[in-house]
């Protein structure tokens, strides 16, 4: 992935070539070429794309990976202090945790406000289950509680829900 010094690099770049498209179009005016309101769009979109990768010069585009994490899907997040992830029903303790860990680092966002008092992200991990045919059953693994106020939170509190993990249909041995 780029970093932001590469977007930054490619914002010069971008500039460069918008400065060229703007000249031309000064000229196409002065020298009334057929083909000068073309050039009009193009400068514009030059410009448009010169500010968009100056904007992620800006931001860091990383996400934070954790050992041992697993793939985990967002599910529902009310983009202030609550968020839903689903996992895979064969996940272990030790997976969940550190997945919980990452997807609470990864959902991190200066933006996001707490609710009333309540100025910590709880981000709950589920998985679906079903029992027999035609019936899904949500199951809550666990959940991580990290601070809205930094990035770095060292003191994340992670529970994992153990019976309900020992309560997980077990994979077919093959």
């Amino acid at each position: 992935m780029p970093s932001t010094a590469n977007f930054l690099q490619y914002t010069q770049w971008c500039g460069i070539a918008t400065i060229v498209f703007a000249v031309l179009t000064i000229l196409a005016f002065l020298f009334k070429w057929g083909f000068r309101f073309r050039l009009v769009g193009t400068t514009g979109f030059m410009l448009v794309l010169t500010a968009g990768l100056f904007s992620l010069s800006l931001v860091p585009l990383s996400r934070t990976v954790i050992p041992g994490a697993v793939k985990y899907t967002l599910v529902y997040d009310n983009g202030s202090n609550q968020a839903v992830i689903t996992t895979s029903p064969e996940i272990t303790p030790t997976q969940l945790e550190a997945t919980l860990r990452q997807a609470a680092s990864n959902l991190y966002s200066p933006g996001r406000l707490g609710s009333g008092n309540n100025k910590q992200l709880t981000v709950r991990a589920r998985t679906i289950i079903h029992p027999e045919t035609g019936l899904s059953i949500p199951v809550y693994l666990g959940q991580v509680n990290r601070a809205l106020t930094s990035r770095e939170d060292t003191e994340m509190a992670v529970e994992v829900y153990l019976d309900k993990l020992a309560s997980l249909p077990k994979p077919p041995a093959s």
